[in-house]
């Protein structure tokens, strides 16, 4: 057998359907196999980067590794941004690269370059995996790869590259012959998660203002069902990262929603005046926390819950100071909680909830005043988008305001799915992300958002969905510049625009004729007047469509939390005295030197 055989193989045997892959002197061999290999085919993205994109998304969506294959050199660097969103956000994939054929390997003769396009991509790609590999011996392929998809899958999930020579790929092997890998087999001691869980449930019986933050750990662990049954079963309010903001449809009576620097005002302030936070599977990021982090849930207890020590000890550096900290993975720390249930004392939330339901009609993310302007605005837009769309959609947004917006007002409706590039957040995540989720899912219909900055950064991807007629519906959020830049430089550089914007330096075309030169049906939205209508035209079939979505380019994100102020600082900004006259609790000294 041929060694690309037995690599293509083994993909397929990890029930891996299809691989994104562009190819090149040193990944022929591979994508040759691809195309004679039962049970998987490759699919041509236009740039490795894409490529990488599609795969992270692929693994998110199926819940099982995501492929991709490039060559050697700028095929593999190409990759590093898609490669970074998996590892940042903990999603298993598997990039294979190419390389030059160990013959001509610089080793140790101290220049630059030997082979043609020969790049060092396991020194590259280290700080951004979790194992990246040289394979030098063809003896060696069988263990690299299987110890690669041990460790992707492992603990704290995440990418590995497996780099493989030309010359390797095309010798002949024998797949008896081939060493396993064993890993190593852990046994916890249930005792330390014992304890843990006593300390827990005594801080949950003597709370009145509880919530729980549920964080994407959950997905990671697939720890839904018992997440579901703890949740419900303690009958607590629940906020949620960007991550698992499709968990809860809007409809359920625990939801409360986003909170954050970007999050909404009333989820700000049902986490500040909370006097217990137990966080699940969320690294609670500045983004969460906001800044300085010390004010972070000023008043409460806080538990908090993750697989990965390195985060829980980031904690005491941060100020934040967690009361209990729980290294597990969340579907074994909430199984044990679960059976223990009966030691947790009933608690009646129902002040504490119709706090909350006041602080949400006080403060609504989509303002009944926003329906009367004429121009199109974006959290309309958001809404009735969300009444549109039908149970089990995939959702994929890119960065910015978009995300921002879908995230505060998009209203999830059961086995809803939300899928971004989280953490890393890179402009151009969506359109590939959304061709890989399509794949993913069987083909079914995918709700592309992006930004007018964020498609040209892969808008050759509409090629792609074109090529296999796939049904993705674009909605390209265009306002003309990077909205999300500019607030930025509306708070610290008094509206200065510079390249931010077509009038400071950015060139965009017009994306309708672009889509249509590509063959998508295309249409404009840039009134609230008419929307549903529009919006439904867009999605009556399941072909692919483009919906050019105009927007002024003064429309922001509100709220949104100037950095350097705690999350009760909002934007609009509340006085001291009317925060705490909304409050349920005593005041506390929340003194801070103002930035």
């Amino acid at each position: 057998m041929k060694l690309s055989d037995y690599v293509i193989q083994f993909l397929a045997k990890q029930g891996i359907k299809h691989v994104f892959a562009i190819t090149g002197g040193a990944s022929v061999h591979l994508i040759d196999s691809a195309s004679k290999t039962p049970g998987i085919d490759y699919i041509c993205p236009q740039h490795e980067q894409a490529g990488a994109m599609m795969a992270d998304a692929y693994s998110r969506v199926t819940g099982n590794l995501g492929a991709a294959i490039s060559t050697s050199g700028p095929g593999a660097t190409n990759m590093i941004t898609g490669v970074c969103c998996s590892f940042y956000d903990s999603v298993p994939a598997i990039y294979i690269t190419g390389q030059v054929s160990t013959f001509r390997m610089k080793e140790t003769l101290g220049i630059r370059q030997l082979g043609f396009q020969e790049t060092d991509t396991v020194d590259i790609f280290k700080p951004v995996t979790k194992y990246a590999v040289l394979v030098k011996d063809v003896s060696d392929i069988r263990y690299e790869l299987e110890k690669a998809v041990h460790i992707a899958k492992s603990d704290r999930p995440g990418p590995v590259v497996v780099d493989i020579p030309d010359n390797l790929q095309r010798e002949d092997i024998n797949p008896d012959e081939l060493r396993p890998f064993i890993p190593e087999t852990k046994v916890d001691a249930p005792s330390s998660l014992d304890g843990k869980i006593k300390q827990c449930i005594d801080l949950i019986n003597l709370a009145k203002r509880p919530v729980i933050v549920l964080g994407w750990g959950i997905r990671l662990a697939k720890a839904e069902e018992e997440t579901l049954r703890f949740v419900e079963a303690c009958g607590f309010p629940v906020l949620v990262s960007f991550a698992m903001r499709d968990f809860f449809p809007a409809v359920h009576p625990q939801i409360v929603g986003p909170f954050g620097s970007h999050g909404t005002r009333y989820g700000n302030f049902t986490v500040q005046n909370s006097d217990l936070v137990i966080a699940l599977g969320s690294r609670l990021d500045v983004r969460k926390s906001g800044s300085p982090p010390e004010h972070f849930a000023r008043a409460a207890k806080k538990i908090i819950v993750d697989i990965d020590g390195y985060e829980l000890g980031k904690f005491k550096n941060l100020g934040i100071n967690p009361d209990v900290t729980v290294q597990a993975d969340c579907r074994d720390f909430l199984t044990a909680i679960n059976k223990r249930s009966g030691e947790i004392t009933p608690l009646d939330t129902s002040a504490w909830q119709k706090k909350i339901e006041d602080w949400k009609k006080k403060f609504p993310i989509c303002d009944p005043d926003f329906f009367e302007e004429e121009d199109l605005n974006p959290y309309v837009f958001v809404k009735k988008l969300s009444e549109e769309l039908r149970e089990g959609d995939i959702i994929v947004s890119d960065t910015g305001c978009g995300l921002v917006w879908m995230t505060q007002a998009f209203e999830f409706k059961k086995g809803q799915r939300f899928f971004h590039a989280f953490n890393t957040t890179p402009m151009g995540y969506a359109l590939p992300a959304s061709i890989g989720a399509c794949f993913a899912a069987g083909k079914k219909r995918v709700i592309c958002i992006t930004g007018d900055g964020g498609l040209q950064m892969n808008i050759q991807e509409l090629a792609t969905v074109i090529r296999h007629q796939l049904p993705i519906k674009i909605f390209l959020i265009n306002n003309h510049g990077y909205s999300m830049i500019m607030q930025t430089q509306d708070q610290w550089l008094d509206s200065k625009y510079e390249a931010a914007n077509v009038e400071k330096g950015l060139a965009f075309p017009d994306f309708v004729k672009v889509a249509n030169a590509y063959g998508f049906s295309t249409s404009t939205l840039d009134q609230n007047t008419g929307i549903t209508e529009k919006i439904r035209d867009v999605l009556s079939d399941e072909s692919p469509a483009f919906c050019n979505v105009e927007l002024k380019p003064d429309c922001r994100v509100v709220p949104q939390v100037k950095f350097g102020r705690p999350l009760e600082d909002a934007e609009p900004l509340l006085s001291r005295d009317d925060f705490f006259d909304n409050m349920i609790i005593e005041p506390v000294d929340i003194s801070r030197k103002e930035n």
